[in-house]
């Protein structure tokens, strides 16, 4: 579910409580038959050992592997899962325009159709500032300058997908093919490729004046899931947990679902109406102490704390280390 980005409760305070935000829907695609068999494979090769039912640890073999392992170093699934696939979509249809523009060509099939895209790069073309002519070269430039600048990344997983002036960009699997990778592996490097270039234009966009218009109207998306959104303008209206539930016609624990939500992505939001801060300190304590986010182990030491307010202080305090 993590890794397909289901945006469930449960998955997203996952997420967040046990380091795993960037690898949130890195593999959309990825069915659970095929992540069975992935898993056996770990299990065959001893990399993992059961500690538990339905539990499993990394063995000293599979330490080893994962010393020799460089994982790739610029995922960020959480923050840019809802707009890589548009910003693939505007730069390779940037990339096929510019190119043809530069060879004065005006005969040739869109290599994207959304028809949004569309339209972004017709705006893009009638408000960019640049001589047409340059804007290729423009483009060519910003890119090498922002991929030179990445460690462990093999620029070609992304290039050979673009599409450009007589040139027909490869299809994911003829990448594949081509690189000599598995499916897996070539979409996990070409979304951390994605992702990369995603953070170097964020965060300098006046370095890269072009692709940085990738970025227009897009970074402004909430992660909350839409049903936790209708709760979040009920609740800043003054509506109790209770209220709101009669309101939605909805469980409380689905209500109190939401407020973990909240406590994970909303800075402003406090837990303290919901939580004591003193047993928000004993939770914190013994998570610390125990080396532990297990929300049944952590109660079996508080148990007149309930799991949802156990929930909402390791909700805020998810990115902190145990240590």
């Amino acid at each position: 579910h993590l890794l397909n980005g289901k945006k469930s409760s449960q998955t997203i305070q996952d997420a967040h409580l046990f380091s795993l935000k960037n690898y949130f829907r890195v593999l959309d695609p990825l069915t659970r038959e095929t992540f069975d068999i992935i898993f056996k494979r770990l299990l065959d090769k001893k990399w993992v050992e059961p500690c538990n039912d339905q539990a499993y640890r990394i063995s000293s073999l599979g330490s080893e592997y994962l010393q020799k392992f460089n994982p790739p170093k610029y995922l960020n699934g959480w923050k840019y899962h809802h707009i890589s696939p548009v910003v693939w979509e505007r730069l390779s249809l940037l990339t096929q325009v510019t190119s043809n523009l530069t060879y004065q060509e005006s005969r040739y099939i869109p290599i994207q159709k959304n028809k949004e895209v569309h339209r972004w790069l017709k705006r893009l073309l009638k408000d960019n500032s640049l001589p047409r002519e340059f804007l290729g070269k423009t483009l060519y430039s910003e890119l090498v300058e922002c991929l030179n600048g990445a460690k462990n990344i093999n620029p070609a997983v992304l290039v050979f997908r673009l599409t450009g002036y007589r040139q027909i960009g490869l299809t994911t699997l003829q990448a594949t093919k081509k690189l000599e990778m598995s499916p897996i592996n070539y979409q996990i490097e070409f979304l951390n490729i994605l992702h990369y270039i995603i953070r170097m234009i964020e965060s300098d966009p006046n370095r890269f004046k072009l692709l940085s218009t990738l970025l227009v109207d897009l970074m402004d998306h909430s992660n909350l899931t839409v049903s936790a959104r209708k709760t979040w303008e009920l609740l800043n209206q003054g509506f109790t947990i209770e209220q709101i539930s009669a309101i939605r016609h909805l469980k409380n624990s689905t209500i109190e679902d939401h407020l973990v939500e909240f406590a994970l992505n909303i800075d402003e939001f406090s837990i303290d109406p919901y939580v004591d801060q003193e047993i928000q300190e004993k939770v914190m304590g013994i998570s610390h102490l125990c080396g532990t986010r297990q929300l049944k182990l952590i109660r079996s030491k508080l148990p007149t704390t309930s799991y949802f307010k156990i929930r909402l202080v390791l909700a805020r305090n998810g990115d902190q280390s145990w240590n």
